[in-house]
């Protein structure tokens, strides 16, 4: 997508490297999301360059994102970006289900072993933005940091692909808690109960950012990606297929690293 095609649904993408840097550009209504921005999303992460290492997801401003744009829940007509909840009620249960789907994609592709994804977060990160912020791998967040899953306050529950990746970092009865009560996580908290890798004082998060994405993207070519498919679903798998996972990554890490020494 061009730069104007970004701007227009409240996006930014900076490439610098091997580190490409997704804003989310809409700091007089918080960040506020809509199907526009999740649909684009999903067109920047087909795109993105193949030398890309690490992926970071900000929010343009003091908040990372406060969520769903509210005129898209707004009946009475169409919401910023063109889609509202009229027209997924317009249709079928099928259809409506097929638009979400269609919108996740806008947040799944922040898992793709390719690279790893980093959400810098300031501020609210709520409901569709406490999501987005889920789909990445680490989650490092400023001391003001504010997580909420508000959509049970609205008679909804999380369905931007929100839902297993908090489990996986706090556990069912946890996860449970924090959206069925839609409370307020704050920083610490989020640290404490694995949400977030790290909080930071505001004005050093940019800084623990790239020091971190400097890390990852030191390493050879390939390793952090295949580290991180070998580890995605390995709870789930037995101690044997992970074990045939592993010798079958390590057999091409030796490959790898013999060619990089010239054997």
């Amino acid at each position: 997508m061009t730069p104007e095609e970004l701007a227009a649904v409240g996006l930014r993408l900076d490439v610098d490297g091997a580190v490409a840097t997704i804003t989310l550009d809409r700091p007089d209504v918080r960040n506020a999301q809509t199907p526009g921005m999740w649909r684009a999303l999903a067109r920047v992460g087909q795109s993105l360059p193949a030398d890309v290492r690490v992926v970071v997801v900000e929010g343009e401003g003091e908040h990372f994102s406060s969520g769903l744009d509210r005129s898209v829940l707004d009946p009475r007509g169409a919401a910023a970006g063109g889609e509202s909840v009229l027209a997924l009620l317009a249709g079928s249960d099928e259809t409506m289900a097929d638009t979400i789907g269609e919108y996740q994609e806008g947040f799944t592709f922040l898992r793709d072993p390719r690279f790893v994804s980093i959400a810098k977060v300031r501020g609210y990160a709520v409901g569709a933005g406490f999501q987005l912020a889920l789909s990445c791998d680490f989650r490092l967040v400023a001391d003001d940091a504010k997580f909420s899953m508000k959509e049970s306050a609205l008679g909804l529950v999380p369905d931007l692909t929100g839902t297993k990746p908090l489990v996986e970092a706090v556990g069912y009865s946890r996860a449970l808690e924090i959206c069925a009560t839609a409370r307020v996580v704050a920083a610490d908290e989020a640290v404490r109960i694995g949400l977030a890798l790290s909080a930071h004082p505001a004005d050093e998060l940019d800084g623990a950012v790239e020091t971190l994405a400097t890390t990852l993207v030191g390493t050879m070519p390939d390793v952090v990606a295949e580290t991180k498919a070998l580890l995605q679903g390995a709870e789930h798998r037995t101690l044997d297929e992970q074990r045939q996972l592993e010798r079958t990554s390590q057999t091409r890490r030796f490959r790898a690293v013999a060619a990089a020494m010239g054997g």
